[in-house]
């Protein structure tokens, strides 16, 4: 039985060894990806011209440290090289319960007249009363 533990003992630890390649990640690893996830939604959300706030509130489980991190450098990076945002496409979506009606739908008709229907080419369909 002697004989068979060193070869045992070394096999053992090279399949230990290979645990780095098969994706197991360490909780040290699991902590630096959280990280710079955090670090580059932070990041994005600057470019996005999202406030830090807005940035917080939608991304709850982020590390809120990093994401300013991440934001504040962004920002700093933008300024230095003179970089204009891009506005994200979810600007437009109403926020915690707003109308989903802009000001310009508001004063673009009156809220007593119904609206007049339009064909695909933007022009006025006319209907007939029977």
């Amino acid at each position: 039985m002697r004989p068979l533990a060193l070869p045992l003992c070394l096999c053992a630890a090279s399949l230990l060894a290979g645990c780095d390649y098969l994706g197991i990640e360490s909780a040290a690893q699991t902590a630096e990806r959280k990280q710079a996830e955090a670090h580059a939604i932070g990041s994005a959300c600057r470019h996005a011209i999202r406030s830090i706030e807005d940035c917080f509130r939608s991304n709850k489980k982020a590390n809120k440290a990093a994401v300013f991190a991440g934001w504040k450098e962004m920002d700093q990076y933008m300024r230095d090289n003179q970089i204009v945002g891009m506005p994200s496409a979810d600007l437009t979506t109403p926020m915690d319960g707003e109308d989903a009606t802009s000001e310009a739908d508001s004063h673009d008709a009156p809220a007593d007249t119904p609206a007049k229907p339009h064909s695909a080419s933007g022009h006025e369909v006319k209907t007939h009363k029977s």
